[in-house]
C-alpha cells in the first residue's frame, strides 16, 4: 500500500500543539471582548440544508459551498458563514426569543474559493450579532467592539497614538447601502437587480473599473449607468456624501448618527466613509463596514460586516433588524505575526513527576494526582530516559519543579523536589505523606 498523502486538504490547515497555544490565545481575546459588552455565547450545526445559502441574486458565496447529497437524498452543505444559522435560529425561537438579543460565536467556516495569503478554504472567525435593534447604535457597539480587540491585540487605535500625521494601524471603511439604493433607485434598479449590482461593484477592487463595467452590464446596466455608479463609489467623507443624496437619505441621516456615536465611544478617529465599501453578501441591507489594515503588506479588510434587516423575511420569516460583523482568524493572525504582535507562547507545564523505572509508575501517578487537586498541570514522564534529558525536555516544557522518584526514595518514604529554570537549581526532600 502507498503512504497516504500527508498534506492537509488544499486550502485546510493542521493546527498542531504550537499554533492551538495562538488560536486559544486569540480566541480568548474575542470572548472576553464579547463578554465584555454583555454578548452571549451559541454555536449551530456546521451542516446545513444547502438552500439557506443559495439565493437569486446571485452572491458569489453560493458558488464556493461545499454541498452534497446526503444518503437520504437531501442536499446539504457545509456552512460558508453563520449568518444565516443565526437568521434561521432567530426565527424558530419567534416570540420566545427575548429582544434585544446580543449573541456571538466562534464557528468554523468552509469556501471552496482561491486560496491566497490570508485566506483560505475554511477558517474560524469571531461573530458578534445585535437581534432586534433598528437603531443605528447597534452598530456603533459593534465596531467598538471590534476596535477593543485591536487594542487588545496591540494595534494603533488610540486617538492619542495617532496624532502629529501617525494614522492608525487600522481604519474602519464605512457605508450605507440605503445610499446606493436611493441612487439606483432614479436609475430605475430594484430589487433582485439591486442585489445584483451590489455583488458585481463588490468585485472592483480585484477586477477594477472595465471589469465592474462589463460585470454591470451583464445584469442590464447601460454604460452610462455604470459610469455613474462607479463615480458614486468614489464619494469619501460625510460632507461628500451630502452633495450627492438628500439630507434626509436614511443612509446619510445613519452614517452622520453612527460617526456621532463613535464619538462618544472616542473612536471617531477611525470611522471612514466611503461609499465604495459594499460587501459581497446580497442581504446587507443599511450600514456596511470593513475593518482595513493600513500596515504591513497585508493591506486589506481584514473584517467586515453590516445590517441585515430582511434576511428572515427572505428565508420565508417576518423582518427582524439585526446586524453583526465576521472577523476571520487567518488574516488577522498573518497580519499581528508580521507586525511582530504575537506573543511567545511557549508550553507550559507547572510540574513534572519522574519515576526512575517502572516500580515507581503508581506512586508517581498518586503524586501527580495530589499536585492535581492543588490546581497544577503535571505531566509524569515514564520515559525513563537518562537524567540530563529529563532536565532538558522538563525545562523546555516550562516546568518550575521536577519531583523525582526512585526505588531508594519509596523505600525511605521521601520525594526529591527539584526547582527549575533559574540559574541555581535547589533540591529538597518531601514526605510522600504530604501526597498520599
Amino acid at each position: 500500500m502507498s503512504q497516504i498523502d500527508l498534506q492537509p486538504v488544499k486550502g485546510t490547515r493542521d493546527l498542531y500543539p504550537e499554533d492551538m497555544r495562538v488560536r486559544t490565545w486569540l480566541f480568548a481575546h474575542w470572548r472576553d471582548v464579547a463578554r465584555s459588552f454583555g454578548f452571549e455565547e451559541y454555536d449551530a450545526c456546521v451542516l446545513e440544508h444547502a438552500e439557506l445559502f443559495i439565493r437569486k441574486a446571485g452572491d458569489e458565496i453560493t458558488g464556493q459551498l461545499y454541498d452534497f447529497r446526503d444518503k437520504g437524498d437531501r442536499h446539504l452543505a457545509l456552512r460558508p458563514e453563520l449568518t444565516p444559522s443565526l437568521a434561521r435560529m432567530v426565527m424558530a425561537k419567534g416570540a420566545a426569543l427575548a429582544l434585544p438579543a446580543r449573541w456571538f460565536s466562534l464557528p468554523q467556516c468552509f469556501r471552496y474559493e482561491e486560496t491566497q495569503r490570508g485566506r483560505k478554504r475554511e477558517h474560524y472567525q469571531w461573530n458578534m450579532d445585535i437581534v432586534g435593534l433598528g437603531s443605528v447604535a447597534a452598530e456603533a457597539e459593534l465596531i467598538a467592539a471590534q476596535v477593543e480587540f485591536c487594542r487588545r491585540v496591540g494595534l494603533t487605535v488610540a486617538a492619542s497614538d495617532c496624532v502629529g500625521g501617525v494614522e492608525p494601524e487600522v481604519i474602519w471603511k464605512v457605508s450605507s447601502r440605503q445610499v446606493l439604493g436611493h441612487f439606483l433607485d432614479g436609475m430605475g434598479i430594484t430589487g433582485d437587480r439591486f442585489a445584483q449590482v451590489c455583488v458585481c461593484i463588490d468585485k472592483r477592487d480585484k477586477i477594477g473599473d472595465a471589469g465592474t463595467t462589463a460585470e454591470l452590464a451583464k445584469v442590464g446596466t447601460t454604460p452610462e449607468q455604470a459610469a455613474a455608479i462607479l463615480r458614486l463609489l468614489d464619494v469619501r467623507g460625510l460632507d461628500q456624501l451630502a452633495l450627492h443624496v438628500p439630507a434626509d437619505n436614511a443612509g446619510l441621516v445613519a452614517l452622520r448618527e453612527l460617526h456621532e456615536l463613535a464619538a462618544s465611544f472616542g473612536i471617531d478617529h477611525l470611522i471612514r466613509i466611503d461609499l465604495s465599501v459594499i460587501r459581497g453578501l446580497s442581504y446587507y441591507t443599511g450600514t456596511v463596514w470593513e475593518v482595513f489594515a493600513q500596515v504591513g503588506s497585508i493591506r486589506r479588510a481584514v473584517a467586515g460586516g453590516g445590517r441585515y434587516d430582511k434576511l428572515c423575511e427572505q428565508l420565508g420569516g417576518t423582518a427582524i433588524p439585526m446586524v453583526g460583523f465576521g472577523f476571520g482568524d487567518v488574516v488577522i493572525c498573518e497580519l499581528l505575526a508580521e507586525l511582530g504582535r504575537l506573543p511567545a507562547l511557549p508550553k507550559k507545564v507547572d510540574d513534572i513527576v519522574f519515576p526512575m523505572s517502572a516500580l515507581e509508575f503508581p506512586v508517581a501517578n498518586r503524586i501527580a494526582a495530589a499536585l492535581r487537586r492543588q490546581g497544577r498541570q503535571v505531566a509524569v514522564d515514564y520515559s525513563g530516559r537518562r537524567f540530563k534529558h529529563v532536565i532538558e525536555r522538563a525545562e523546555t516544557d516550562g516546568a518550575a519543579r521536577l519531583f523525582i522518584l526512585g526505588s531508594n526514595e519509596v523505600r525511605d518514604g521521601i520525594v526529591v523536589e527539584r526547582t527549575l529554570g533559574g540559574t541555581e537549581r535547589q533540591e529538597r526532600k518531601l514526605p510522600l505523606t504530604d501526597f498520599i
